[in-house]
């Protein structure tokens, strides 16, 4: 019965090719022809406007970073890691001090109070290279530091790293071989800060002697000095511009470097030493210190947008608690994220609210120690935390259970949101 309808259908067919003349037919197939390129085009036309789109979305991009106003929603999306995911990586034999990534994220390079620099591979966590520490008194024919390092930094094309020591020197390295090329000196005091500003060779560094230097890396050439702060300035950061942000110890302020035209702007807010501070784009930044606060600041704002007291809870005897102090901050560049570290053995990550209005604690990560150095790789895929038995800038006392090394901490997202304007 089914074979019925099914030859009839045929019948019909055929009737209606035979009905159709040759001309009826070229005017079909011209139809037909016509309705494919519309559709082309109109695909062409629909393909041309996302691309269009995503091109002025890069370009909106570029230019709300280049403002500073550039903030990617994406603690949202983040995911605490599996303790089992963690990484530790042990080579050096006292505190870590200090640490910086390559821009490709292949390598990682630390260094610690026993003058020792390491070079090591993200992949297998292996060392690739270490830079053996001296001892004092052989400055002469050691390759290297004899004092604790206190801080180090990267170039953004990855070709030169520079580290300074408690022995007023600034070591310039090659960093893909680690062969040394210059010494730095003019430093009146221990360097605690270095940066050099993205897409250049311009390097920032900052002293306990309460002086900011700018030098040419390329002409191994100091540049100029800068002064401001009234006590030992203790970080230093900066991203394109020309200018850096320090932070000045217990004079209590935060200050602007806008380099060129030599002034500065003042922040006050801390209670305390202010002992570390980044920048989270070109006009905001985060900032932490030993009153146990943890501080988001605005270029354009004298006083913090944003403050979480005890951020790291408190210590000590029933009686005589203090807050812990924040001894490392670090911000995943142009987003809401941000990583603070203490010595009550986490590290705590925070979202930034809307305008960077407001911090709101996202999750911890276990890390025994003093967290002396925190950093975001690029792409925000890990977050490596410097970690001591001590405190980067001094021996106030000891976390015995800790080990010195690096734990590098996967980031896991959830979701990726769209990038707002603030």
């Amino acid at each position: 019965s089914d074979e019925v309808p099914k030859r009839k259908r045929k019948e019909n067919e055929v009737e209606q090719e035979i009905e159709e003349t040759p001309q009826e037919k070229k005017l079909r197939l011209a139809k037909l022809y016509l309705e494919q390129l519309r559709e082309e085009e109109d695909k062409k036309v629909e393909d041309e406007a996302f691309e269009s789109d995503l091109i002025a979305g890069r370009l909106k991009e570029d230019v709300l970073e280049q403002k500073g106003k550039l903030q990617r929603p994406l603690a949202g999306g983040l995911v605490a890691p599996d303790p089992i995911e963690i990484r530790l990586l042990r080579g050096h034999k006292l505190s870590v001090t200090c640490l910086c990534i390559t821009p490709d994220e292949k390598h990682i390079f630390s260094a610690s109070k026993d003058c020792s620099i390491i070079k090591w591979d993200v992949g297998s966590g292996k060392k690739v290279h270490k830079i053996l520490g001296g001892r004092k008194g052989t400055e002469a024919r050691h390759v290297g530091h004899t004092a604790h390092i206190l801080c180090m930094a990267i170039s953004s094309d990855g070709k030169y790293l520079a580290t300074g020591d408690m022995n007023k020197l600034i070591m310039i390295w090659e960093a893909a071989t680690c062969k040394h090329l210059y010494k730095f000196t003019g430093h009146k005091d221990a360097v605690s800060g270095l940066a050099f500003r993205r897409g250049t060779h311009d390097l920032y560094s900052a002293s306990h002697d309460r002086s900011v230097k700018v030098w040419n890396v390329d002409e191994n050439a100091y540049v100029e000095t800068l002064f401001g702060h009234q006590d030992v300035i203790t970080a230093l950061d900066c991203l394109g511009r020309e200018r850096c942000v320090t932070a000045g110890g217990r004079d209590r302020t935060l200050r602007v470097w806008k380099i060129a035209e030599e002034t500065q702007l003042v922040f006050h807010g801390h209670e305390g030493s202010i002992d570390c501070v980044q920048l989270i784009n070109e006009e905001h930044m985060v900032s932490g210190g030993d009153d146990g606060c943890l501080c988001v600041w605005s270029v354009g704002k004298k006083k913090p947008v944003s403050v979480v007291k005890q951020a790291h809870g408190v210590h000590g005897n029933a009686g005589l608690k203090e807050p812990c102090w924040v001894s490392s901050v670090a911000a995943l560049h142009n987003s809401d994220t941000v990583a603070s570290g203490s010595h009550n053995a986490m590290v705590q990550l925070w979202k930034c609210g809307q305008g960077f209005r407001g911090l709101d604690p996202l999750f911890t990560i276990p890390v025994t120690g003093f967290v002396n150095s925190l950093k975001f790789s690029t792409s925000g895929k890990f977050l490596v935390a410097g970690v001591g038995q001590e405190h980067r800038l001094g021996r106030w006392w000891r976390v015995k259970d800790a080990k010195n090394g690096l734990y590098i901490i996967p980031l896991k997202r959830q979701n990726r949101e769209a990038e707002t304007e603030q």
